[in-house]
């Protein structure tokens, strides 16, 4: 309807005032009682006409009421020029019924038909714990990814991997003093073993620092890691703890909902980008003091060092291969990538740099997006002491899960846990998607864990409320009706329902999940509302048919949208 409305108006504005591409907003009213669509065209074009935008909301309105659109109702003016649309009563019944018949499409668009979108997220630091940091990247990863998906493109999730670095070469020489792989054999859990080599990493940059005389062993299996030469027992070393750390990788990410297509290591962007750095030095970057780099400040940017004076490709030099090896492997038409949002003036520099090279690498910065994401803190006592300072994703997930099995022991015991552990994920998640790209947030276990107000919890309660009334319904003789009942008013859950495919293409737009979140409370409290004032299956009530309709389609739009978040619904709760 958004659509219809905006081609309306513009038939109404050429026909009136001969004006054409004129950019206005048609969009839901931030007062439901106003209607169902607003636009403000009469206050855009005011200045241009020289006329009061009331007097020109007038002839617009005269005009459209003119047309006789079958599902409007009404429209109206209100404040200093706004155009009202209320809907008709039988326009909702009809989107019920599409609603209903589309299922898990609902909501879904072809605005990315055709394209390929490559989504990089989740890239831990080998030999470091996967921590909160990389849960919120992944969180927002994994939902963008799906709003790709949404969107009808062709989608490729990949992660990057740091597997090469002094700081891993830290790592590896700790660990060959306790005794290399035999040590990982002391070790049985998986979760173990990462946090042993989590500590070797930190020993190892402790022991890097406080002791220069072992700097220069430490530099040669750094050395190694980058050059032919990897017959050493440091890099066998190197290679096992590295397919353990990416096992656990992936067991923990499937445990969030992520799976991925390809992986492309620093170890193969890091030479690719140092032969790309030297190929252009003169014309792009600057030899100085026996390193590479770009000059940033020509650009209002700063200085970095793509190569070292070692010879050894830095991170910098590292993305300009990993954007090399991206669009070299899938040809993207759109290449999403997400950080921590002090990275932003990092990147700017890599992607400045970048496309400078040739037309083609500035087309591929031009189709590169950065999203970025902020921090994490922890509100409560009991959770931030049992944490302690960076918690990782394992230690987090298994404290919300505690936390809930102190809440809902019955729905613990009940569902053999897993009930909770999908709440748990989902209380994490909403927490950190319904906060704009790049700003900090906090977990307070007291509002993340409630099944009622703004939560993940709540929304997934909601749809599991609606599922049980919808399973009552079927063990009943329901015929769905045919139109509308007579005398019914329509619910401000099916007023807002309708918005659903609105709010989709403004996440998809935007590439911000958020958008999402504060959607679905926004129905969910709508729902929860209507559900307390109102008695949906009722013996001899000729509405009931039609209001279980209106729970089903609120249960599909709760289901695809925390789809959209990454975020399951139990089956009971």
């Amino acid at each position: 309807m958004e659509r219809t409305i905006i081609s309306l108006i513009e038939q109404a504005i050429y026909a009136l005032y001969e004006l054409e591409h004129v950019v206005f907003a048609v969009e839901q009213p931030k007062e439901i009682t106003h209607g169902d669509y607003s636009t403000n065209i009469a206050l855009v074009i005011s200045k241009q006409l020289g006329k009061n935008p009331k007097e020109i909301a007038g002839s617009i309105v005269e005009y459209l009421q003119q047309q006789n659109t079958a599902a409007i109702e009404n429209i109206s003016i209100a404040g200093a020029g706004f155009i009202n649309f209320t809907l008709t009563k039988e326009y909702f019944a009809e989107q019920l019924k599409v609603m209903l018949v589309q299922q898990e499409q609902w909501g879904s668009n072809h605005s990315n038909k055709g394209k390929t979108i490559l989504v990089e997220h989740s890239s831990p630091n080998l030999f470091k714990a996967f921590h909160i940091g990389h849960v919120m990247n992944n969180a927002i990863g994994e939902s963008i990814s799906r709003l790709a998906i949404f969107s009808g493109a062709d989608v490729k999730n990949i992660s990057y991997p740091s597997d090469i670095s002094l700081g891993i070469a830290k790592a590896v020489w700790i660990l060959m003093q306790d005794g290399g792989m035999e040590k990982l054999k002391t070790l049985s859990a998986p979760s173990e073993i990462i946090e042993y080599l989590g500590d070797c990493y930190v020993r190892g940059t402790r022991a890097y620092d406080d002791t220069p005389e072992i700097q220069a062993d430490i530099r040669l299996i750094a050395d190694n890691m980058y050059k032919e030469e990897k017959n050493t027992p440091e890099y066998k070393v190197y290679e096992d703890a590295k397919a353990l750390n990416m096992a656990y990788f992936k067991t923990i990410t499937a445990t969030l909902g992520s799976t991925f297509d390809d992986f492309i290591y620093e170890s193969e962007a890091g030479e690719i980008g140092k032969n790309i750095v030297l190929d252009n030095i003169g014309r792009v970057y600057t030899e100085s003091d026996g390193a590479v780099i770009y000059e940033g400040e020509q650009d209002g940017l700063h200085t970095r060092v793509f190569i070292n004076k070692e010879g050894n490709p830095t991170y910098e030099a590292k993305d300009t291969g990993l954007m090399e090896l991206k669009f070299d492997r899938y040809q993207p038409d759109i290449s999403l990538f997400i950080t921590d949002h002090q990275q932003t003036e990092y990147f700017k520099v890599v992607a400045t740099a970048a496309s400078k090279i040739s037309p083609q690498w500035k087309d591929r910065v031009n189709k590169t997006i950065h999203r970025t994401h902020g921090r994490m803190s922890f509100k409560g006592q009991k959770m931030s002491s049992r944490l302690g300072g960076v918690p990782s994703a394992q230690a987090l997930l298994d404290a919300i899960y505690e936390e809930l099995n102190d809440r809902a022991p019955d729905l613990a015991k009940d569902t053999d846990g897993l009930a909770n552990r999908h709440i748990a994920v989902g209380a994490l998640k909403f927490v950190i998607l319904r906060t704009a790209p790049g700003k900090d947030i906090n977990f307070d276990p007291e509002t993340s864990l409630s099944f009622e107000g703004d939560s993940g919890p709540y929304l997934q309660y909601s749809t599991v409320r609606a599922r049980s009334i919808i399973d009552k319904a079927a063990q009943t003789v329901i015929e769905f009706p045919d139109a509308v009942p007579k005398e019914w008013q329509t619910t401000t859950v099916e007023k807002i329902l309708i918005h659903f495919p609105e709010v989709v293409e403004h996440a998809i737009q935007e590439w911000s999940p958020h958008f999402i979140v504060t959607y679905l409370l926004e129905l969910s409290q709508a729902f929860n509302s209507w559900y307390g004032n109102t008695k949906i299956l009722v013996d001899g009530d000729d509405s009931s048919p039609y209001k279980v309709e209106i729970t089903k389609a609120f249960a599909q739009t709760m289901t695809n949208g925390l789809y959209l978040l990454g975020i399951s619904v139990p089956e009971k709760m």
